[in-house]
């Protein structure tokens, strides 16, 4: 199969989906690997590595031009063109967040695999977990960062220091997102808070950190109650493949401290905060009520290097199948079939189908 990398042109995109030691896996069994021109020289790895492993360095026609085109980000505006029926894209879509690309690849008939809908039979999601981690991690930094005084923030440091209280961090989901942030904002010595509706997690949770966190369900009444408290509040909720649930409105909002953070995760899904829109690094933030909101929706992008290596340790794997076998791969792997969200002009992801109300099939009728 011929494999095309192009480069990410969305802003301050820095990732690329292959790695030159994942070039050389490909090219070892015997595909032709097509890399875009300094397509990983964000995340550090030159042109002449990729050659080295066996890849040839083309522009960015010729790169979409592949069999099988493997991204990070979902197609922009720009990059519709490219989509066509013969064409096989794996790649975050994240479409519940987007009609405009969900219509366009159904246009296209073009057959897209989303790493995000990936899951196995313990619904674990393996493709969209190493950059939930990376986006976990990241969310107390940028929030403490956002907190600063010359950030628009309260001007508090996040873990205090002696005879100083610390900042009250309050996560909003105990899953993959919510647990690393958990481990982050409690090592910078923050004051911690996790609503959950699962309370198998929350014990989980309560047992992991050894009572320095907080756990509470995640009813309304006790959203409304700790996003007043917080004065740094992380959205960390998901709902595979579907737009995030709206837990907190504009008016919770309000109701917070002048110069309090929100950093919402699940911006790339919607988001689960009512005034949160999707922002870029390079002005990554903005104020609604008094309150700073941090929405970039691709923030593992921001260390590139660390999410690059992350996600390819997890795609390649799947990659491999898709270029060995094809859409036969697809038929034969339960969890890789369930990434398959359109082919043939149909929509193949129920919660897609339900984000926007449009008529959905089972991927096994578009692979017959």
């Amino acid at each position: 199969m011929i494999v095309g990398i192009p480069r990410e042109i969305k802003a301050w995109e820095n990732r690329v989906a292959m790695t030159p030691g994942g070039v050389e896996a490909l090219t070892r069994r015997g595909h032709t690997v097509l890399v875009e021109k300094d397509a990983g020289v964000g995340s550090g790895m030159p042109d002449q590595e990729y050659v080295d492993a066996g890849a040839t360095m083309v522009g960015r026609d010729e790169a979409w031009e592949a069999d099988m085109v493997i991204k990070v980000k979902e197609p922009l505006a720009e990059e519709f063109g490219y989509l066509r029926e013969d064409l096989l894209l794996f790649t975050y879509l994240h479409l519940a967040a987007d009609r405009g690309l969900t219509e366009a690849m159904l246009e296209s008939r073009v057959t897209g695999i989303a790493y995000e809908t990936v899951q196995l039979p313990d619904n674990s999601l393996p493709l969209l977990t190493p950059m939930s981690e990376v986006a976990g991690r990241l969310a107390p930094q940028v929030g403490a960062h956002s907190l600063e005084k010359t950030r628009g923030g309260r001007g508090m440091l996040l873990g205090g220091v002696p005879g100083v209280a610390p900042a009250e961090v309050v996560i909003l989901g105990g899953g993959v997102v919510g647990i690393n942030s958990i481990k982050i904002a409690v090592g910078l010595g923050a004051r911690v808070t996790v609503l959950d509706v699962n309370h198998a997690r929350m014990s989980y949770l309560d047992d992991v950190f050894g009572g320095r966190i907080v756990t509470m369900n995640s009813t309304e009444a006790n959203v409304r109650e700790m996003v007043a408290k917080s004065d740094l509040l992380i959205g960390a909720v998901l709902i595979p493949g579907a737009k995030a649930p709206s837990l907190v409105t504009r008016n919770m909002i309000s109701t917070m401290k002048e110069g309090a953070v929100v950093v919402d995760v699940a911006v790339d899904q919607g988001g689960c905060m009512e005034t949160i829109k999707p922002t870029t690094h390079a002005d990554p933030t903005y104020v609604v009520d008094g309150v700073v909101h941090y929405g970039v929706a691709n923030m593992p992008g921001a260390v590139p290097r660390t999410s690059t290596f992350a996600l390819v340790n997890q795609t390649l794997p799947y990659a491999l199948k898709l270029a060995d076998k094809g859409l036969d791969a697809l038929r034969e792997d339960q969890p890789l079939r369930l990434g398959l969200n359109v082919r043939q002009g149909k929509l193949t992801c129920a919660a897609v189908g339900e984000a926007f109300d449009m008529a959905c099939v089972a991927p096994e009728t578009v692979l017959s």
